[in-house]
C-alpha cells in the first residue's frame, strides 16, 4: 500500500485538507465528532506526518510512555511512582497517558510514539484482545503489566508481560473463604465484557466453589467497575435480591470498599453479619474500619520488574520474558467462620 498524504486522510475521513491540518497540529475550531473521525483513520492506517517521519529517522527521545486504564486505582499510583523512579535511574523521562475505559490501548500507544519520539512502553490494565497483527504495529519495545493476553491470538515471543496468576490467586481466596464455612459466597466481578484479569479471576471463584462441592449461582454476581461506587451500587442490588448471603468476594479492594458501605448502611455488621474479601492489597483496604482481608498483589516489585525487562530490550540485553509473580492472602478483621455469624435476614 502506497504511503498515505493528508489529501488521503481527508478523503477516508470525509472531511477538507485544512481540518486534517487542524486536528494533527491540535488546533482549536474543530467539533469534538470530527476530531475523533479523522483520528480513527490516521490511528486506523498509522498515518505519520511528514514533520514526524523526519523526526522518527533520527535517534529516539529518552522517554518512556506509561499508559494507564484506570488511572484513579490507588494500587496502579504506588506502581506509577516506583515505575517513574526507576525510569530516571536509567536517565530517562516519564510521560505519563491515561487511557478511557472505551479507548483502543493500542491506537493511543502509536499515536504517543508517533508524536514524543519514545524509546519504549509500558501498558497498565486494560482489556487487551488485540490481533498479534495489531501488537506488530507497535515499533518499540513495550512490557505488559497486570494484563492478559490471549496466547491463541497472540504468540509470546511478541510481547513482555509481568503479572500474577489471576485465576489462581482468585481461587485460592474463594477457597479460604469456604474453609471459613461459607457456602453462600456472593462475588462482585468486572463488567462483562472484560475478557482480562477480571474474567480470570471470575473463573478462580468458580473453580474453587467446585472444589468445594458448592453450585454456581447466577444470583450470586454481580458486574461493575473497579470503582467505589460500582461496588456500592453492586452489593445493593445482592442484597437486594439475595437472603442468606455470609460473604462476599470483590475482585478489586475499591469494589470491596463500596460494597462494606452497602453493608454497613444496611444496619448489618462485617463480619458478624457478612464477611467481605477484596483483592489488590491497596493501603485504604488496610485502614478502614472494618480492615479488608484481601489477596495482596507485589506492585512494587512488578513495577520493578516492568522496568528491568523493558530496559533490557531497549539496550537488546534480552528478548520479550514473561515474568509471574506470587500475591499473598492478608487476613484483616472484614472475614470471620460462618459458624460465628448471625443469618442476615432482610
Amino acid at each position: 500500500m502506497k504511503t498515505l498524504t493528508m489529501k488521503d486522510i481527508a478523503n477516508l475521513a470525509g472531511v477538507g485538507l485544512t481540518t486534517v491540518s487542524r486536528v494533527i497540529n491540535n488546533e482549536p475550531y474543530v467539533n469534538e465528532h470530527t476530531r475523533q473521525r479523522v483520528m480513527e483513520v490516521i490511528n486506523k492506517y498509522n498515518y505519520i506526518p511528514n514533520n514526524s517521519a523526519r523526526n522518527l529517522k533520527r535517534t529516539r527521545s529518552n522517554t518512556i510512555g506509561v499508559l494507564v486504564k484506570g488511572i484513579t486505582n490507588p494500587f496502579f499510583s504506588r506502581m506509577i511512582k516506583v515505575i517513574e523512579s526507576e525510569i530516571t535511574k536509567h536517565d530517562y523521562t516519564m510521560t505519563l497517558h491515561q487511557v478511557d475505559i472505551n479507548d483502543d490501548e493500542i491506537a493511543n500507544a502509536i499515536s504517543l510514539v508517533n508524536e514524543k519520539r519514545l524509546a519504549g512502553l509500558i501498558f497498565l490494565g486494560g482489556n487487551f484482545s488485540h490481533s498479534q497483527d495489531r501488537f506488530l504495529q507497535l515499533k518499540v519495545p513495550f512490557v505488559l503489566t497486570t494484563i492478559m493476553v490471549d496466547s491463541d491470538k497472540v504468540d509470546k515471543d511478541v510481547f513482555s508481560s509481568v503479572s500474577i496468576n489471576d485465576t489462581k490467586e482468585s481461587f485460592d481466596a474463594v477457597n479460604y473463604l469456604c474453609r471459613l464455612g461459607h457456602r453462600k459466597i456472593a462475588i462482585i466481578a468486572a463488567s462483562q465484557n472484560d475478557t482480562s484479569i477480571g474474567r480470570l479471576r471470575l473463573d478462580g471463584y468458580r473453580l474453587a466453589l467446585v472444589r468445594n462441592g458448592i453450585d454456581f449461582d447466577e444470583n450470586l454476581l454481580e458486574h461493575g467497575e473497579f470503582t467505589l461506587e460500582s461496588g456500592y451500587i453492586a452489593m445493593n442490588r445482592l442484597l437486594d435480591r439475595c437472603e442468606g448471603i455470609t460473604c462476599v468476594y470483590a475482585i478489586s479492594d475499591f469494589l470491596a470498599l463500596g460494597a462494606s458501605r452497602a453493608i454497613l448502611e444496611r444496619g448489618l455488621r462485617i463480619p458478624e453479619d457478612i464477611s467481605v474479601m477484596g483483592f489488590d492489597g491497596i493501603d485504604l483496604g488496610e485502614y478502614s474500619t472494618p480492615s479488608i482481608t484481601t489477596i495482596a498483589q507485589p506492585g512494587e516489585e512488578m513495577a520493578l520488574q516492568s522496568v528491568k525487562i523493558l530496559f533490557d530490550l531497549i539496550y537488546k540485553k534480552n528478548t520479550n520474558q514473561h515474568v509471574i509473580f506470587k500475591a499473598k492472602l492478608i487476613e484483616r478483621e472484614s472475614c470471620r467462620e460462618v459458624q460465628q455469624a448471625s443469618v442476615q435476614t432482610n
